[in-house]
This record gives structure tokens, C-alpha cells and sequence, in this order.
């Protein structure tokens, strides 16, 4: 549980309470201000830079695709291990922009 879900919780379960409220509803804008000023990090930069390349590698695929053949498919990725591919396409599962299905225990990307 995030910090801002705990203050949420905490205003909802002490409605009845308005100096309570004011409390935690604070809380949640100074941690919202907070979040919004945060620049993204080098890492998260180029991870974007390799999300983008992975999309237009699924976007060209006429079948869905294995890691390994999404980084063969691309020089820029060819630099990127398995492992950082995997949690990328993670990341990009989750935001339900890639769909991923399973034929005999081996996982296939596609757009979703």
C-alpha cells in the first residue's frame, strides 16, 4: 500500500472527523506535487527510447513474437539483455499496450 492510498484510508474511515480529513487530503496534495515535479531518470528515459522500438517491432510483425526474436528484430534492442526485454514487455503488458499469450509454456507479444 502506497503512502497516498494510506492517507485515502484513513480520510474515508475518519469522515466524521473534518480535521482529520484536512490532514490526509494535504498529505495527498503535497505527495501529488511531489510526483508531478519528478523528472524522469536516465534509466527511465532510455527505457522509453527501447519501448518505442519494441512497439514498432510488434507493430511490423505479421505473427505474434518471442523476446528473442523482438530483439533480433531490432539493432537498438540487440544491445539489451533478455532480462531487461522481459521487463519491459512487463511494464508494457500491465499498461495493456501489448498483449502476451502462451503456446506450449513459450510466451508470445503482440500489440494489444
Amino acid at each position: 500500500m502506497t503512502k497516498r492510498e494510506m492517507f485515502a484510508m484513513i480520510a474515508t474511515a475518519n469522515a466524521d472527523n473534518a480535521e482529520i480529513v484536512e490532514f490526509c487530503n494535504a498529505e495527498i496534495a503535497l505527495i501529488d506535487k511531489h510526483k508531478a515535479s519528478k523528472k524522469p531518470t536516465k534509466t527511465q528515459v532510455e527505457n522509453e527510447g527501447f519501448m518505442d522500438a519494441i512497439r514498432e517491432v510488434l507493430a511490423g510483425a505479421e505473427a505474434p513474437m518471442t523476446i528473442s526474436e523482438i530483439i533480433a528484430a531490432d539493432e537498438k534492442l540487440n544491445a539489451l539483455s533478455v532480462q531487461r526485454v522481459s521487463a519491459l514487455l512487463k511494464k508494457m503488458v500491465d499498461g495493456n499496450e501489448v498483449a502476451k499469450t502462451y503456446d506450449k509454456k513459450k510466451a508470445f507479444f503482440s500489440l494489444a
